[in-house]
């Protein structure tokens, strides 16, 4: 069996950074309130006039340099965004542009804050099958963009971010190999976590739509439920599934929304919470960016071990839910 992995990964964050003492200027909140509901004490936002493909950009040519290749050398461009630049053309097709990758497809994936983790096994299957040789994966966001700043609740969460990988086959080539997928979905929570007007369900209509319809909402209990629920079940299959005991994971890498989700599953697999990576204090939560920028953060910090077994997990609306197993 061919042995698929990622060979780098590089990353990219807006300068401007935003506290929630900053927060609390423009709307009746606190620091106080927002770290002890989500561990977020800032994230990142992006200029005026910066939209998802810039961040995608910036991640891919730090991944593409750390590699050792051109963009010439890709084959497929995969973005997972739920903050396009456009409804289409994809965003994929603008960085493949900008990027001058002459010879990939390229298309974008919607699967919510799980957006990367469906893209790495879709990377992965497509190398196998043949059909790349390399892909280019890339999970940028700007949801500051399309939050709703007149609620408290939902907008303090969010913040701005791409990060991106390159996966092709091990032979002869130094990474770390993907070694089990698992992704699913409950259609059934479409309404938890939606943006409920553009789309082609209710087209926007001036006579009858606000500017919060066209804008991120969400139900932050059901979220939350979900959540917790789906990281466990996430890492019991995994783990299951390749034989090998939770206790064996030297890393969890969630999908950084909200600390007190990633506690509560914790709590519930009986693990400590150190075993899970976060660094959403930082970064909010950067939906498909989250879990590469956590990773890129992990090496630089000198945390990841040759041999060790790493897992990533997400969950995200859709409602969807899965998890990469890695061997790194």
């Amino acid at each position: 069996m061919m042995k698929t992995g990622i060979t780098a990964i590089g990353c990219y964050v807006p300068e401007r950074v935003v506290t929630n003492d900053e927060l609390a200027q423009m709307m009746d909140t606190s620091d106080e309130w927002i770290v002890s509901h989500t561990g977020i004490r800032e994230r990142r936002i992006v200029a005026e006039g910066e939209a998802a493909s810039d961040l995608a950009v910036h991640a891919a040519r730090t991944a593409l340099e750390r590699r050792g290749i051109g963009a010439e050398d890709i084959d497929m461009i995969i973005v997972a965004t739920s903050s396009p630049d456009y409804p289409f053309p994809a965003t994929a097709c603008l960085v493949q542009h900008r990027l001058g990758a002459k010879v990939a497809g390229a298309f974008d994936l919607s699967a919510g804050c799980t957006g990367f983790v469906y893209a790495v096994e879709t990377a992965r299957a497509f190398v196998e099958a043949g059909s790349a040789r390399r892909v280019l994966l890339i999970g940028s966001e700007v949801l500051t963009s399309i939050a709703n700043w007149e609620d408290r609740n939902s907008c303090v969460l969010f913040g701005d971010g791409a990060g991106a990988v390159v996966i092709e086959s091990l032979d002869g080539v130094a990474g770390h190999q993907i070694m089990s997928s698992w992704l699913r979905s409950d259609g059934a929570g479409e309404t938890a976590l939606i943006r409920p007007v553009s789309g082609s369900r209710s087209p926007f209509d001036p006579r009858k739509h606000s500017a919060a319809d066209l804008q991120l909402q969400m139900d932050g209990k059901r979220v939350y439920l979900f959540a917790v629920d789906a990281i466990v079940k996430t890492i019991r299959t995994l783990c299951e599934r390749e034989g090998i005991l939770i206790e064996d994971l030297a890393w969890i890498v969630p999908h950084q929304a909200n600390l007190r989700i990633i506690e509560a599953a914790a709590k519930r697999l009986k693990l400590p919470t150190e075993r899970f990576y976060t660094n959403l204090e930082r970064y909010a939560n950067t939906s498909a960016a989250s879990i590469p920028l956590a990773i890129d953060e992990m090496i630089d910090n000198d945390l990841l071990r040759p041999g060790q077994w790493v897992l990533s997990v997400g969950f995200g609306a859709g409602l969807t839910y899965g998890g990469n197993l890695i061997r790194w």
